[in-house]
């Protein structure tokens, strides 16, 4: 399908998928980041991405200094996204303390592009979601602000992101995108407008609750996977047998699924199960093997502070009042995000314990994880020697670590993520 001419897109959102996504769009269309932090605009502005996503010079090679041009102009003004005529939303969809969806992003970016929706406009959301959020949830609040009629006057896509948060190898043109529209004529215009920039291709789905729930099951599949390995990670601790070595030998069979053990956090794998376990409640079913999964990876912080306070003991080492140096708080490798951080789980157990725990991390932002976990944290590495060094986060940065010089004589040395081999005492 040919697109029109003069294409101008405004990205509501500028995390970790509206940048890499504005950016690329920005490479051939005229397209407004709008975003209501200010500093994270101002920031952008001067071609700083704090996230990481976007390289400094990559984000210098889009930026303008007038909305009308081709490239990326960041702002918090709803004025600059006025004349816009795709409204791509990729605001957070995080769940609340007793782990309910919470659509409170979706619904306030939904009132914002209502106040500036035309007719003809089209509004997609990439925004991670239960089916039917979209056409029931997000499309009466752009009716009610905007007075306009769905189908009619504005219409909407789902293509849901597909952000690999840390990962240089797999950016956003590089994943194959499902695509939707709310009506056959629609899904193929927003197919064509990502095919426009997605060298991987795209994928048409029928219906966009068809494209919301293929995104909710993709995290969902690896969350049971993990949890299984997890499952097995306990078995096996029990019998002293080494779960990695276990791992590798099953995995010489072509069609074993390559999963390991772990914290799962984030604000996908670790979030986006309830989404679906709500839905399918919603309807009368009540979800056994998504729920199960979630309540396995959901304890493994507490595991794991378990484990190493027992294999401290076996050491000799007093448990209370010991100093433990945690390595990484963030959710991932490489990567400064520390939304949904397991790792603080673990941290909170061992100090329940009595230990004392520093918490270095170069990646971090120390003011972030005080906020969001009221946790104070370093960014370069303590010249002294702890009782126990546990690493958390497989940062690159921690490969080049001398453990020796942070150890005392009988320290031990815990490994979460399993890749420090002989060094580490164990791992889990």
């Amino acid at each position: 399908m040919e697109l029109e001419k003069n294409i101008k897109i405004a990205v509501i959102g500028l995390g970790y998928v509206g940048l890499p996504l504005a950016r690329l769009f920005a490479t051939k269309y005229s397209v407004i980041g709008f975003d209501i932090n200010e500093s994270r605009v101002s920031s952008l502005k001067s071609g700083i991405d704090t996230t990481l996503e976007v390289e400094d010079d990559v984000l210098h090679s889009v930026l303008v200094d007038k909305p009308n041009e081709k490239g990326l102009y960041c702002t918090t003004s709803i004025n600059d996204i006025a004349d816009c005529n795709y409204y791509i939303v990729t605001v957070p969809t995080p769940v609340d303390k007793n782990n309910r969806p919470d659509l409170t992003p979706l619904y306030k970016s939904s009132e914002t592009v209502g106040k500036v929706l035309k007719k003809g406009d089209v509004v997609i959301y990439e925004s991670t979601v239960y089916p039917g959020v979209t056409e029931e949830q997000c499309v009466p609040v752009l009716e009610q602000v905007s007075g306009l009629k769905f189908n009619e006057d504005f219409f909407a896509g789902y293509s849901p992101e597909r952000i690999n948060p840390g990962d240089k190898e797999h950016t956003v043109e590089k994943i194959l995108k499902v695509t939707s529209g709310s009506t056959p004529e629609i899904g193929l215009k927003v197919d064509a407008l990502y095919k426009s920039v997605i060298t991987a291709g795209t994928h048409l789905a029928p219906t966009i609750k068809v494209a919301e729930a293929a995104k909710v099951i993709e995290n969902s599949q690896r969350d049971i996977n993990i949890a299984f390995v997890n499952e097995l990670a306990k078995i096996f601790n029990l019998m002293n047998i080494d779960t990695q070595e276990v791992l590798t030998a099953a995995s010489t069979k072509w069609n074993f699924l390559p999963f390991k053990p772990g914290l799962v956090g984030g604000h996908c794998i670790g979030v986006d199960p309830y989404y679906l376990a709500q839905r399918a409640q919603e309807f009368g079913y009540h979800p056994e093997i998504i729920l199960a999964g979630r309540r396995l990876n959901d304890s493994m912080g507490e595991y794991v502070a378990s484990q190493i306070v027992k294999l401290m003991i076996k050491k000799g080492i007093s448990v209370n009042g010991a100093e433990l140096l945690m390595l990484g708080i963030t959710f991932k490798e490489n990567c400064p995000d520390v939304r949904n951080t397991k790792i603080v789980d673990v941290i909170k157990a061992l100090k329940d314990y009595g230990i004392v725990v520093t918490i270095f991390d170069p990646l971090a932002n120390n003011d972030e994880v005080n906020k969001e976990y009221k946790l104070e944290t370093i960014n370069s590495l303590p010249e002294k020697e702890f009782d126990a060094l546990v690493l958390g986060v497989a940062h690159s940065e921690f490969l080049q670590i001398d453990f020796s010089s942070l150890q005392k004589e009988k320290s031990l040395i815990y490994d979460v993520k399993g890749v420090l081999g002989s060094l580490a005492d164990n791992r889990l």
